[in-house]
């Protein structure tokens, strides 16, 4: 198999998958490899080691939120409707979108990106132009979308950033979403005229609250969908290790070893979430930046001083690169902010 630098979840932790299949013999919704609460245990881990017939293993939690929230997300897809995920950039939307993917049909990777170029066949199908050309309108000649693929496979298909999709394309999913049909007129006449959706079929989307006014969602789209709002992650001690985790995690892809010393990663997780929060953990006030000061961001910079350590060892101090790291995450988006952040470092000077 060619070596891939991150693996989904389907793959990733097979092995949880099948066990979690026969751990939990419970009534399954139509169409789905787990029972709900299996999905739920996928998710979230569990405390100790399950048992089943002689196997006996432990499943590793994954998602950094609360249980309530991806409990509610399961039994919105057990009840075949659609769940959107909001929340600010880089709280895990996406990875708990492909987590429930992965548990309730095997499959994370029928996907569509929204971005103000997708089109309608993106959502519902296109064609093979060379055998159109040369057969016609047939069967073989038509290209399935993802959203096609998970409708005949009773599958879960994904449209990640949903408000970046112009409203022709987001009108495209109301009526996906409440026919559960996709009619194909090229083919009238046929047996293939319309794709009816299996048992089982639902879409997740994910939406980001910074984009909110890039396509605004219709009232139509809206009441198809369950909301449910992803947060950032409340508990420091949770936050920082779970950016430990994940930075020795991306380390250990490159075969490198970490060497992020526990004070300095805490000096960092509390420097992101002092800003996200425009309060320090000792109760003063902070001036927040425009940027979003997300989890995922804070990842990126533990890794990256992992590898300063493990590529230029002894050479750098890693707690001296941590203000520059800062500033390169929070100048994207305003210049006033690099005043912001050396206003914060001044205040924990002093």
């Amino acid at each position: 198999m060619t070596a891939r630098q991150v693996d989904p979840p389907e793959f990733a932790y097979a092995e949880e998958l099948e066990f979690l299949a026969a751990y939990d013999t419970g009534p399954r919704p139509p169409g789905w490899n787990l029972t709900p609460r299996a999905v739920v245990t996928f998710v979230m881990g569990s405390s100790e080691p399950l048992k089943s017939g002689k196997k006996r293993m432990a499943i590793s939690p994954k998602f950094v939120g609360e249980r309530a929230l991806v409990e509610r997300a399961v039994i919105t897809l057990a009840g075949e409707r659609g769940l959107l995920l909001v929340g600010e950039p880089g709280t895990a939307k996406s990875m708990l979108s492909e987590l429930l993917s992965a548990a309730v049909c095997g499959s994370s990777q029928l996907v569509v990106q929204g971005t103000a170029g997708t089109t309608e066949d993106q959502l519902r199908y296109g064609w093979n132009y060379a055998l159109l050309l040369a057969e016609g309108p047939s069967p073989r000649a038509l290209v399935p979308s993802p959203v096609l693929s998970a409708m005949r496979g009773g599958g879960v298909a994904r449209v990640e950033e949903v408000t970046r999709c112009l409203p022709e394309v987001q009108d495209a999913l109301v009526s996906i979403l409440s026919d559960r049909r996709i009619a194909v007129p090229e083919l009238s006449g046929t047996d293939s005229a319309a794709v009816h959706a299996a048992p089982g079929f639902t879409v997740i989307a994910t939406a980001n609250l910074r984009d909110r006014g890039v396509s605004e969602m219709s009232a139509a789209l809206k009441r198809r969908f369950n909301f449910e709002v992803v947060g950032p992650i409340a508990d420091l001690a949770t936050e920082t290790d779970l950016v430990r985790r994940q930075a020795r995690a991306a380390l250990d892809r490159v075969k490198a070893s970490y060497t992020v010393d526990d004070a300095v990663l805490e000096a960092l997780v509390t420097a992101f979430r002092d800003l996200r929060n425009g309060v320090s953990e000792e109760g003063w006030t902070v001036e927040r930046p425009s940027t979003v000061m997300s989890t995922a961001e804070a990842v990126s910079v533990a890794t990256s001083l992992g590898l300063t350590g493990a590529y230029f060892p002894g050479d750098r101090d890693l707690a001296g690169l941590l203000p520059g790291h800062l500033l390169g995450v929070v100048r994207k988006d305003d210049p006033a902010d690099q005043a912001r952040l050396l206003g914060y470092f001044r205040a924990q000077a002093t």
